[in-house]
């Protein structure tokens, strides 16, 4: 009879599963040899020999001599223990001072796992993946992080939006979002802004912070107002005109708004304090519906981080402020390519074009 050609060999890194187990048990009371048990499991031969020493159990006869015998309970209780113990083994236990690289950045400077991760990627330093790292959490292997001191897992929770009036009775002659154009709402244009007011202490200190988020490049502003006024907000947005000179109309070339009483003064928020003329436009966003400026929102989420609700302002000194400012610019984001908003600025600015190269 002509032989066979046949390949036993299954796929890489295949192991036995529970079931294979026993059918490997019933094969060996049968009487099959290890090569013919092989092809019945797909398994290399070695792997059969191996599984069937890692089961031996020993047996007593009625004659009191002894035997050895595969049980499949046995050898999957060892698998089992075996694979627990190998998840133990760290691939960051060698590497302690990446390690406290990435401790540093949650602990201390209240970089999610991701943007760790991600930062670690653009240095060419790809040793292990963002789901590793909250798994390495979970494990509490770094000192101080856990899943509580984790700002968004902590925070994050669905909010249920309701569409209320798509006018605002109050601001009815402001241009609204609809009349946005595409190239701001699909961010290809450098200098389109959307802005909100942060308050502190409710019904206390008056002082708030009026906050500016560019829609492309997420670039943020944060400036402390004395009060929710329109008179507040104007003051802030000259103050930056002062600051930024004939720049500012290149700068700020739109901002989208939310309904808020600060901000029902737009004609004002658009002329120019040192020529008079349109320095740039507002828009406004459906009343109830802060997704329309979800960038901004996002932002003042983050934020919060260092100023939770309750935070009395007027205690919060400019270079406080500065320097939460400068975090927020200097942080990566996934939706960036883990690039900063000041690295995207930079490149915008050295282009001279209004987009990224």
């Amino acid at each position: 009879m002509e032989q066979i050609n046949y390949t036993t060999r299954a796929g890489k890194y295949k192991h036995l599963t529970e079931r294979d187990r026993y059918r490997l048990e019933g094969y060996l009371e049968t009487g099959l040899t290890a090569k013919a048990i092989a092809q019945k499991l797909n398994s290399h031969i070695s792997t059969v020999y191996r599984e069937i020493k890692r089961g031996q159990v020993k047996r007593i006869k009625t004659d009191l001599t002894e035997y050895w015998v595969y049980r499949a309970n046995t050898a999957h209780a060892d698998y089992e223990e075996k694979v627990t113990n190998r998840a133990h083994s760290l691939k960051i236990e060698k590497h302690h001072d990446l390690a406290d690289h990435i401790r540093e950045k949650i602990h201390k400077h209240k970089y999610s796992p991701d943007a760790v991760i991600g930062e670690l990627n653009r240095t060419g330093q790809r040793f292990i993946c963002t789901k590793t790292l909250y798994n390495y959490i979970d494990r509490g292997v770094f000192e101080g992080v856990t899943n509580y001191t984790l700002w968004e897992k902590r925070k994050r929770h669905k909010h249920k939006y309701r569409q209320v009036s798509r006018i605002s009775l109050k601001n009815k002659g402001s241009r609204s979002i609809e009349e946005r154009p595409e190239r701001i709402n699909n961010r290809l244009e450098y200098g389109h802004w959307e802005g909100d007011s942060i308050v502190g202490v409710r019904n206390g200190k008056k002082d708030a912070l009026f906050t500016l988020s560019e829609r492309m490049t997420r670039e943020e502003i944060i400036i402390k107002i004395k009060s929710m006024t329109q008179d507040s907000i104007l003051k802030a947005l000259n103050k930056l005109e002062t600051s930024y000179g004939s720049f500012f109309k290149e700068k700020f070339k739109s901002i989208t708004l939310d309904n808020g009483r600060e901000f029902l003064d737009w004609e004002s928020i658009e002329q120019s304090r040192l020529n008079g003329k349109k320095r740039t436009l507002v828009y406004f966003a459906h009343p109830y519906s802060s997704w329309e400026r979800g960038t901004n929102e996002n932002q003042n989420r983050m934020i919060r981080r260092f100023i939770p609700k309750g935070t009395d302002i007027s205690k919060l000194s400019d270079k406080e402020i500065k320097r939460i400012e400068e975090w927020m610019n200097n942080y990566p984001r996934r939706i960036l390519g883990y690039k900063t908003p000041n690295e995207l600025v930079l490149n915008i600015t050295n282009s001279s074009s209004g987009v990224l190269n």
